[in-house]
């Protein structure tokens, strides 16, 4: 059951007309792509995703399922909004437990004995069915997959304390002062009968939040139920911040950072848009850089990821940033540490963004959204967050 409603607010212009798990990312993928991929390459034929926010785009890309092998006539790719019952008042997911428990109809369906609950947007590659034998294993009713973070970002997290053999004692959401530093990831495999058993008897709490970390584990805790840690070794990063998602991108231009979607062991599907060849012109310069098909570059690109359909005019320049599909950088235009949204248009001789300042701790990031048009000569600074048309500058 893959949980894909958010709105991902803290993304904020880039998921103004999308869920974020319908974001593009890296050159040709959408975030949702990743957790999609472990699935069918886990052996997971059978997959609920739970949509709310902003669905039309994402219930579109995900169709039947086809590119990642889940087109199945017995099982597949299933999209599952909110929806109405008899007498009942409508009402949005309420929170994670509650959207599965909205859904206890669909699961019982294919009488499971394990389900696999995952956030539809972090960007990792992991194998479902080792978790799956670890949790066998274990004879546990629900196991969590955690990595360590550094002792400074534990307070960021929910945070479980375990004890000989990995088996969870305590769960702390966001401790100002952690026992350990692992993190929980948000996914779990449940038993599901005493899964079940639990949601719904959350439903039943009118105090509750419906939701997995509040609620369900605590109280599985609390009535003495085996929960075990999977401590997960790879890449993994929740991409629900700009400078999150930026820092993913570029990770994909380092070959130290662990994350390779090259492994021809673990594809990673997506639904590619029929697209020419990218071209470079003659006077083009290409530098450590993604581009993807359909790419038009006659100007200059530098450690940057440009996703299909992008055009970089003549004596534009594009430095540590990323170009979702369609976006279009015009004559003399500079471009630097920004992230430029769907068909958006930047004007000649605009400047977006701007290199980060000597001793500065973040990155700022400069966001133009979708379908927007950055007039010529307009100037956006670092951090902005554009989502109007800018005017230009009369010369």
């Amino acid at each position: 059951m893959l949980l894909a409603g958010g709105q991902g607010s803290r993304l904020k212009a880039l998921t103004s007309k999308v869920a974020k798990p319908a974001v593009p990312f890296g050159g040709k993928y959408r975030i949702i792509d990743f957790p999609l991929s472990n699935c069918i390459n886990s052996g997971i034929d059978t997959v609920g995703v739970l949509t709310q926010y902003k669905p039309m785009e994402l219930n579109a890309y995900l169709g039947n399922g086809a590119p990642w092998d889940l087109d199945r006539s017995d099982g597949g790719v299933h999209v599952l909004p909110p929806y109405l019952g008899e007498g009942e008042k409508g009402s949005w997911y309420k929170g994670t437990a509650n959207a599965i428990y909205q859904n206890l109809d669909f699961i019982e369906q294919y009488d499971p004995e394990y389900v696999v609950i995952l956030s539809g947007d972090h960007i990792y590659k992991m194998d479902y069915a080792a978790m799956l034998d670890h949790h066998k294993a274990m004879e546990a009713a629900c196991t969590i997959s955690v990595m360590e973070v550094p002792w400074e970002e534990a307070p960021r997290f929910g945070i479980l304390n375990v004890k000989e053999g990995d088996v969870i004692y305590e769960f702390e959401e966001k401790p100002k002062n952690p026992k350990s530093n692992l993190a929980s990831m948000g996914i779990y495999i449940f038993t599901w009968s005493k899964l079940r058993q639990y949601l719904i008897e959350d439903e039943a709490d009118e105090k509750s939040s419906n939701d997995f970390g509040k609620n369900i584990i605590p109280a599985m805790l609390g009535n003495g139920e085996t929960m075990v840690a999977y401590r997960f070794q790879g890449y993994w990063k929740d991409v629900g911040t700009i400078d999150s998602l930026w820092d993913a991108n570029m990770d994909l231009l380092d070959p130290k950072s662990g994350f390779d979607v090259y492994d021809p062991e673990w594809t990673i599907y997506t639904r590619s848009a029929v697209r020419p060849p990218h071209y470079t012109g003659p006077k083009a310069q290409v530098n450590h850089s993604i581009t993807t098909s359909g790419c038009e570059i006659y100007g200059a690109v530098e450690e940057s990821v440009l996703f299909h359909s992008v055009k970089i005019e003549e004596g534009a320049t594009v430095r540590y940033s990323v170009l979702m599909p369609g976006a279009v950088v015009k004559k003399g235009a500079v471009v630097e540490y920004a992230i430029i949204a769907e068909n958006t248009v930047i004007g000649e001789k605009a400047h977006v963004g701007e290199s980060p300042k000597k001793g500065s701790s973040g990155k700022g990031i400069a966001v133009v959204a979708q379908d927007l048009t950055v007039g010529a000569g307009a100037v956006i600074p670092a951090e902005a967050m554009i989502t109007k048309n800018v005017k230009g500058v009369k010369a």
